[in-house]
C-alpha cells in the first residue's frame, strides 16, 4: 500500500531525534527493551482494517486500554516512559510509543527500522479482544494478523521472531519463562530454538509451535533459523507495517 506521510515541523523532527537519544540511554540502562517492544506492538496490533479503528494512536495512555487482559504489566512501561515524554511535549503519544519500540529493537542488536512521524493521538481506546491469543493455532493467527490487521503470512512469522526478546510472566500471561538463552539480545535465536525442539528452561507457546506445524509458516521458520540477515530484513519490513497500521493511508 502506498503511504502518504504527513509533513511535520522542523521542531517536531528535532524532538523525535532528542527523544530517540533519551530512549536509547534509558532502555539500555533499565534493560527494558522487551517491555517497550511489547507496548509498541500491543498499541498497534488493535487495528481493525474493516472499521478503521484501533491501531498505533497513543490510546495505551488510557487506563481503559491498559486494563485489557492482554496488556497486563504495560502500565509499568507507560509509567517508565512518562518522564521522557514530559521532556518532549510536542510529540504525540502515538509517535512516542512507536519510537520506543523501534529503539528497543535497535539497542538490543536488531535491525534498524524506518520511523515516519506524524501519528495523531486518538481519544478512544479500542475494544478488548483484538490481540492474538498465545494458546491458539494458525487459523487464529491468520484471523488476527491477516483478516483484522491486513498483514501477511510472512509478517506473522517475522514478527513472531520478536519473541527473541523478553520472557513471559505467569502473573501477566499465565506462562512463565524466556524463549531464548539471552532474552536481551535481538537475533534469530527464537527460530533456532523452535527448530531444535523444546528445551528445559525455555518457553514455547502453542502459538509458537503452530508456526512449525503450518505448511506456509514452517519454511519461513527454517529460513530465518538459518539466515539471520533474511530474518532482520523481513522483520524490519513487518515491524514498519505493524507500526503504521491505519496511519498515512493514501
Amino acid at each position: 500500500m502506498v503511504k502518504s506521510y504527513p509533513t511535520v515541523s522542523e521542531e517536531y523532527l528535532q524532538a523525535v531525534q532528542g527523544a530517540k537519544r533519551k530512549l536509547r540511554g534509558f532502555i539500555a540502562e533499565k534493560n527494558c527493551a522487551p517491555l517497550m517492544l511489547r507496548l509498541a506492538w500491543h498499541s498497534a496490533g488493535t487495528f481493525d482494517q474493516c472499521t478503521k479503528t484501533g491501531g498505533p494512536f497513543g490510546t495505551m495512555r488510557f487506563t481503559g486500554e491498559l486494563s485489557h487482559g492482554a496488556n497486563n504489566g504495560l502500565d509499568i512501561a507507560v509509567r517508565l516512559l512518562q518522564p521522557i515524554k514530559d521532556q518532549f511535549p510536542i510529540l504525540s503519544y502515538a509517535d512516542f510509543y512507536q519510537l520506543a519500540g523501534v529503539v528497543a529493537v535497535e539497542v538490543t542488536g536488531g535491525p534498524e527500522i524506518l520511523f515516519h512521524p506524524g501519528r495523531e493521538d486518538k481519544a478512544e481506546p479500542p475494544v478488548e479482544g483484538r490481540l492474538p491469543d498465545a494458546t491458539q493455532g494458525p487459523d487464529h493467527l491468520r484471523t488476527v494478523f491477516i483478516k483484522q490487521m491486513g498483514l501477511s503470512d510472512k509478517d506473522i512469522v517475522a514478527l513472531s521472531g520478536g519473541h527473541t526478546l523478553g520472557r513471559c510472566h505467569k502473573e501477566r500471561s499465565g506462562f512463565e519463562g524466556p524463549w531464548t538463552e539471552n532474552p536481551l539480545i535481538f537475533d534469530n535465536s527464537y527460530f533456532k530454538e523452535l527448530v531444535s525442539g523444546e528445551k528445559e528452561g525455555l518457553l514455547q507457546l502453542p502459538s509458537d509451535k503452530a508456526l512449525l506445524s503450518d505448511p506456509i509458516f514452517s519454511p519461513l521458520v527454517k529460513k530465518y533459523a538459518e539466515d539471520e540477515n533474511a530474518f532482520f530484513k523481513d522483520y524490519a519490513e513487518a515491524h514498519l507495517k505493524l507500526s503504521e497500521l491505519g496511519f498515512a493511508e493514501a
